[in-house]
């Protein structure tokens, strides 16, 4: 059982012991799925049907238990001793971040990445984003469907019109998301590149027509293509470094770096909205890092005021402006060193 310091956990041990497999239980307690991409028939032990996850966190100042079972059939969520649908209800009771050693791939990666990115922030800073994106989702899916259906394409224009209202809510509720965190995002890239970061949002379609222009523009290529071509779900959120593309220009360790301010931007806005302080996982944050850059990243982390638990190869390899609480992992076996 691990029993978190309120402020630092450092989780030590050697290579595949199974440190990240502790952090990726907590991340499933605010997600409902693992941030390694794990599948769940991969994290159920053999011969196993299910597996199930209990934690306790605390919600309006006192103590509330987060349940999680998962099997082949799905995802069952319980939080304070009642069943809640999905996932967003993790989300709401443990929100949390977390930086691992793939953590550049939000740099590196396709705008997929970028999108869930700007989506976490809106479900946290924008009240009923979550529904807004669900519906669109749906509205997405049904006009797809019509498209590779010559007999369903009579009631496009139907489709069509709900997909403009609804994607042009999506796209302005992403917008004021980025608002709300730009200067955030600014200021934790220059803290720990010490060199100036832009980001600019793309709507997924051409910036001079608007949404309902760009689905005419694309209604033939939709046809053959049988999909959407243009809309919030081709979004980008496009990331420069001194003026350069940052994900062709940066080396590994800087995309680290911006994409670790990313998450610190992100859980600092998420923090002064719900005015409570986050979880924030670090996953070997010294990998592909120098002393100076960990460092760097380390300050920002404290600065932030948020829970921290973090693994490393070592007990001595982090520094922390506290003692923090340490545990020690190996073959799986966890225990408070």
């Amino acid at each position: 059982m691990l029993e978190p310091d309120p402020r630092y956990t450092l989780i030590y041990g050697p290579n595949a012991s199974g440190k990240t497999s502790v952090l990726e239980a907590l991340a499933y307690l605010g997600r409902g799925k693992s941030f390694r991409g794990s599948q769940t028939s991969n994290l159920i032990r053999h011969g196993e049907q299910a597996f199930l996850l209990f934690g306790r966190v605390e919600m309006g100042g006192r103590p509330v238990g987060v349940g999680v079972r998962n099997s082949r059939e799905g995802l069952e969520v319980r939080i304070d001793g009642e069943n809640e649908p999905g996932a967003a209800a993790l989300a709401a009771a443990l929100p949390l971040q977390v930086i691992d050693p793939a953590v550049h791939h939000l740099v590196s990666g396709g705008p997929d990445e970028r999108r869930r990115f700007l989506d976490w922030i809106a479900f946290h800073v924008e009240p009923g984003y979550l529904e807004l994106w669900r519906r669109f989702r749906r509205t997405l899916k049904q006009r797809n469907a019509a498209l590779k259906n010559p007999a369903e394409r009579s009631g496009l224009a139907a489709w069509d019109e709900e997909f403009v209202v609804l994607g042009e809510q999506v796209d302005g509720t992403r917008r004021r998301a980025l608002q709300a965190a730009l200067a955030a995002l600014e200021s934790q890239g220059v803290a720990l590149l010490e060199s100036q970061v832009g980001f600019e949002y793309s709507a997924g379609w051409s910036a001079d027509k608007s949404l309902a222009e760009a689905l005419a523009d694309n209604a033939e290529r939709d046809g053959l293509l049988g999909s959407t071509q243009a809309g919030p779900h081709r979004a980008d959120l496009r990331l420069s470094c001194e003026e350069r593309q940052a994900r062709r220009l940066v080396s590994r360790g800087q995309q680290k770096l911006l994409a670790s301010a990313m998450i610190l931007a992100a859980a600092e806005t998420a923090q002064t909205v719900l005015e409570q302080p986050l979880l924030l996982l670090l996953d070997d944050p010294a990998a592909e890092l120098d002393r100076q850059s960990l460092a760097r990243l380390m300050e920002r982390v404290d600065a932030l005021g948020c829970q921290v638990i973090a693994t490393s190869l070592e007990a001595t390899a982090l520094s922390f402006p506290q003692p923090p609480a340490v545990f020690h992992v190996e073959r799986g076996d966890l225990r408070r060193a």
